[in-house]
């Protein structure tokens, strides 16, 4: 976009969930006027034959021919380096690549060092995205290739102080703070703990996210039990580590039914009782991890590092449960938990590396040539549980692709084909990903974010 650009009309893009009525085929044109949306015309209409010469004189055009224009992706939880662990990847880095990636917002868990667990720290990491913003449009004045749009951060809060499961927070402070909702992003163990964290924050309204998983059922596991697991030699993780706090947590909503999201999902018995816990009307929103969808322990033969997660890579009967789940939604949104690590970091035996990776730039051109192109989901599912599915869970609205509408947008190009590596990928852990040095197909082309 020219820095003096004040409209700009994005040409014969296939529209994904707009209100405007079009063609069979999609494919539309959008006009954005002042951070708005000014005008959407089908394809064969008026834009495309007389509209470019009624258009005002600095309006930029932008050919998007097979290309996909959806509102702006959103991702419910990712980690960041900074504070405590600059080198992986500090705000500005992260923000780099969720913007390269498509999203316009992303929540950002507090397991930092230290834990965001106060009103100051979360008022630091607002203060820290106003003064990139303001940085952005000082570099755009002076006419570099600054990003259009930089993706907004949304600081979750800890449960508890230092996340460590002991004493919950103050979270009507917090809440008034700017926190998005309250997530430890660890297990919770203490079960009188958990069943006060349910009284005290129900009338508050908030988003609280909640990680099912029992630690001492894990133990030092590093892969789902199960076949592979033997066969490879990995201490196995049994699905009871997840299933068992899940079930229990489910009997707690049903006694005191206040909202709750189960994030990172894992496992075909968890879908069932999500499933189970939905249709029997519990208030409760389910997040699955997009590296689950695509991996499974018969892909761990290598012992590639960045494959490493917790929760672990499920059993394939697991990963196939959790791809129908999100097909239902029964599983209302994709998450990228991206979870960045140094290369000396990672590079260790697959059960001493630690656990996550990076994922924010990959991971919609990843699932679209998983799901999409292979002809499984069709565009506006896949899009929905990356933006609307994660909005709802979070009690927001994503953005809207309709005449009026303040312009939050992603426009991306299945067809381009790129390499991931260091030079390309925003993130400073470019190493932490499976596909490094790899060429994929798929990138996103603009993001406009003036929400």
């Amino acid at each position: 976009m020219s820095r003096n650009t004040v409209s700009q009309l994005i040409r014969q893009a296939t529209l994904i969930g707009s209100t405007a009525e079009l063609t069979d085929d999609g494919v539309g044109d959008v006009l954005i006027t002042q951070g708005r949306i000014a005008a959407i015309v089908p394809n064969g209409g008026a834009a495309n034959s007389t509209s470019v010469a009624d258009l005002p004189a600095d309006t930029e055009i932008i050919e998007a021919s097979g290309q996909y224009l959806g509102a702006g992706l959103i991702d419910l939880y990712s980690q960041s380096g900074e504070p405590g662990y600059e080198s992986r990847e500090t705000y500005a880095s992260l923000q780099q690549a969720a913007t390269a990636g498509g999203f316009t917002r992303v929540g950002l868990l507090p397991t930092t060092q230290p834990a965001v667990d106060n009103v100051s720290a979360i008022a630091s990491i607002l203060a820290t995205q106003t003064q990139l913003a303001t940085q952005t449009q000082s570099d755009q004045t002076q006419g570099d290739d600054s990003p259009l749009s930089q993706t907004n951060l949304m600081p979750w809060s800890a449960i508890t102080i230092g996340v460590n499961g002991q004493q919950l927070v103050e979270f009507a402070e917090l809440s008034a703070a700017g926190a998005i909702g309250f997530a430890d992003a660890q297990p919770l163990t203490n079960p009188v703990l958990v069943r006060r964290l349910l009284e005290y924050i129900q009338p508050l309204n908030i988003p609280v996210a909640l990680w099912p998983c029992d630690p001492q059922i894990a133990g030092n596991g590093a892969a789902r039990e199960g076949v592979d697991s033997l066969r490879l030699g990995l201490a196995g993780v049994s699905a009871i580590a997840e299933t068992s706090p899940l079930a229990t947590l489910l009997e707690y909503v049903a006694e005191i039914p206040t909202a709750i999201h189960i994030m990172r999902v894992s496992t075909a018995r968890s879908v069932a009782l999500i499933k189970q816990a939905k249709e029997r009307g519990l208030p409760i929103t389910a997040s699955v991890a997009w590296h689950h969808l695509c991996f499974d322990t018969g892909d761990l033969a290598d012992y590639q590092p960045s494959l490493r997660h917790d929760p672990p890579l499920g059993t394939p009967a697991d990963r196939q449960a959790l791809v129908e789940a999100v097909e239902a939604g029964v599983l209302d949104a994709i998450a990228i938990d991206h979870s960045p690590y140094t290369y000396e970091e990672k590079t260790v035996a697959f059960e001493s590396a630690p656990p996550g990776a990076i994922g924010l730039e990959l991971a919609l051109p990843i699932l679209w040539q998983t799901f999409v192109d292979s002809g499984r989901w069709s565009p506006e599912l896949l899009w929905h549980r990356l933006s609307a599915g994660p909005a709802s869970c979070l009690g927001l609205e994503a953005g809207r692709l309709e005449v009026g509408a303040i312009a939050e947008l992603t426009l991306f190009n299945p067809a381009a084909k790129w390499t991931v590596s260091a030079q390309n990928l925003r993130s400073r852990s470019a190493f932490n990903t499976p596909w490094a040095d790899q060429t994929i197909q798929g990138k996103v082309s603009q993001v406009w974010n003036y929400c």
